[in-house]
């Protein structure tokens, strides 16, 4: 039988479904666990632990929304991710971690064979969680390490972690998919990100939505889509200070060169994006650039899988 998924959401666990779960993990029948939200007592919280140490068919674990709600239970998945060799994606979003919490389940990610995403969002991290995250982002030639990380709604992490953060993904060969949405970054670590993106070959998303940026941030961003060859190719600045039109402009440099890509053994003789984006900036300047007809038009990151990425064009 092929493995299957159990997912179940906001909802109190009796006796007898911690005991199916147990059951499936064991039998090798289940390959998603999520119990977002789910409600269920210590002891079961145990049983569960143990039974996925030998499950080798689970490549997605998601107990976000304070399943993981103390550092006994910390301690417990940590010694089950130590013999785990099979989970992929482990999502901890809405956990209350801390450092210290972390600190308890660093090792076991560090040295897990398999795991590529992490969601460590609303964690209630602070910079020394960053400094044990730097460690999942091996430098370049190194072993290999996470491909997503996602650390959305952490404002305990300082300017001084960030910029220790943006170094580790400089050199990271892995990472793709980086999720710091909702986080006070503002424009001096904007300016960071944006060496790191450009350093980096591998990454594809930088999600850097509400993060209290300006104009002064887009235009560095663009700046660097414009005149940098990168991996880049969704960038996500809504709910920030910046105006539509850099909003827009970045958004069609990162699409145009996704199409020079697909195109580029055609020799059509297309433009290339960063010579557009000159003439573009250049009839802004003059007053004769014409703004998007709906710049309320976004383009949204829909993740699929272990990275993989799909951008779609909406209406706000």
């Amino acid at each position: 039988m092929l493995p299957s998924s159990i997912q179940i959401s906001g909802e109190p666990l009796s006796s007898a479904e911690v005991r199916d779960i147990c059951r499936g993990l064991r039998d090798n029948a289940v390959r998603l666990l999520s119990l977002r939200g789910c409600r269920l007592c210590d002891r079961d919280f145990a049983r569960i632990c143990r039974a996925l140490a030998g499950a080798s068919s689970l490549a997605q674990l998601n107990l976000n929304l304070g399943v993981v709600s103390s550092p006994g239970r910390v301690k417990q998945l940590a010694e089950a991710l130590r013999v785990n060799r099979s989970v992929q994606s482990l999502f901890l979003h809405g956990s209350p971690l801390t450092d210290a919490g972390l600190a308890l389940l660093n090792p076991a990610l560090a040295l897990h064979p398999a795991l590529v995403a992490l969601d460590l969002g609303d964690c209630m991290l602070g910079d020394e969680a960053i400094n044990l995250i730097c460690g999942l982002l091996p430098p370049d030639g190194a072993k290999s390490g996470l491909k997503e990380l996602t650390l959305s709604a952490n404002p305990g992490i300082t300017p001084k972690g960030w910029s220790r953060l943006a170094i580790a993904v400089a050199h990271s060969s892995q990472v793709r998919v980086l999720n710091l949405d909702y986080n006070p970054l503002g424009d001096h670590v904007a300016g960071m990100l944006a060496v790191a993106v450009a350093s980096s070959r591998t990454l594809e998303v930088l999600d850097l939505e509400g993060t209290g940026l300006t104009n002064q941030s887009a235009q560095t961003l663009l700046d660097m889509v414009e005149n940098y060859p990168t991996a880049l190719r969704s960038l996500v600045l809504t709910e920030n200070s910046i105006s539509p039109e850099l909003q827009q402009q970045i958004c069609d440099l990162l699409s145009e060169g996704e199409e020079e890509e697909e195109e580029a053994a055609t020799g059509d003789g297309r433009v290339p994006r960063r010579d557009r984006a000159r003439e573009l900036d250049a009839l802004q300047r003059g007053g004769a650039w014409i703004c998007p007809s709906d710049p309320g038009s976004q383009m949204v990151l829909m993740t699929s899988g272990l990275g993989d990425s799909l951008l779609a064009e909406t209406e706000m």
